[in-house]
């Protein structure tokens, strides 16, 4: 009778084993498939246009470090890097303020018309936004607001707003009340509560939602493509487009290549810093 016990229990364990090598595998050949086209852009960038076009998977013969200076100078690398910081880094502030702001209030007040607030939130997740840049241009154009730095960080505001407000909902109804009811005995207003209380409480959640939009901002094309044709406000996204077609046929692979590692670097930077935190904000809810 006590030798079914063990069987089950070796069963189990062999089962576990091969489930664990399965899980392994897989996330081997999909780690392969995500870094090596990384790394492949990176070689490259390093090589010339025939060494590009003649042997692409060969290493480099040497590092070509002028293609970075040349696509950061000639093709004005220098100069989208720099909008683009100043339109994310905008937009970004102003996302997680509002929408921290907006998530406080819907997941801790109960007033007539909270869900419905909520839930057209909710309904702007699923809006596609292809479907609002023809009224959008009009919009902007007429409050002047097209072809500006300014008029794109609001865009950028209104297009992550949605899921930064479902996503801090949910994360401040997870966080105690008892501490906000603590402060407001004290004498703390509604606002010192929320900046001095919950906001710091709710830092894991705004570090993944800051990353989420960060990737979503940085990376974005359609939009300053249909409301920034000046070149002088250009992002990097556009830049990039503008850099593929400037040499026409001949095309600066390699500096086209330098280029796009430039717009890659800060978004892995920030996703290697803060990944810690990230999985913390996703996995804070989790246990109540």
């Amino acid at each position: 009778m006590s030798k079914a016990p063990a069987q089950d229990g070796k069963k189990k364990s062999s089962e576990g084993k091969v489930l664990n090598v399965f899980s392994h595998g897989v996330l081997i050949i999909w780690a392969i498939l995500v870094v090596m086209p990384l790394l492949w852009a990176v070689m490259t960038s390093f090589k010339t246009d025939d060494s590009i076009l003649s042997t692409p998977w060969a290493l480099p013969d040497k590092l070509h470090f002028e293609n970075w200076s040349r696509a950061w100078s000639q093709a004005h690398m220098s100069e989208y890097f720099l909008n683009t910081i100043v339109v994310v880094g905008g937009s970004l502030i102003g996302t997680l303020l509002l929408g921290s702001m907006a998530a406080y209030v819907l997941a801790r007040f109960d007033f007539p018309g909270n869900r419905f607030v909520y839930y057209l939130f909710i309904g702007g997740m699923s809006f596609p936004i292809i479907l609002a840049l023809v009224p959008l241009f009009f919009v902007m154009n007429n409050m002047g607001l097209l072809n500006t730095t300014h008029g794109l960080i609001l865009v950028y505001i209104a297009y992550s707003l949605p899921f930064t407000v479902f996503f801090l909902t949910a994360f401040f109804r997870t966080l105690p009340g008892s501490v906000a009811e603590a402060a407001m005995l004290d004498g703390a207003s509604h606002t010192r509560t929320f900046f001095q209380v919950m906001l710091p409480m709710a830092k894991p959640g705004l570090i993944s939602v800051g990353i989420f939009n960060f990737l979503g901002q940085w990376n974005q094309y359609m939009l300053p493509t249909v409301l920034n044709s000046d070149p002088d406000h250009r992002v990097l996204s556009q830049g990039l487009v503008e850099l593929a077609n400037s040499q026409g046929y001949k095309g600066d692979w390699s500096g086209l290549f330098a280029g796009l590692v430039m717009a890659m670097l800060p978004v892995l930077a920030a996703y290697i810093v803060f990944q810690r935190q990230v999985v913390a904000g996703l996995t804070a809810g989790a246990v109540k």
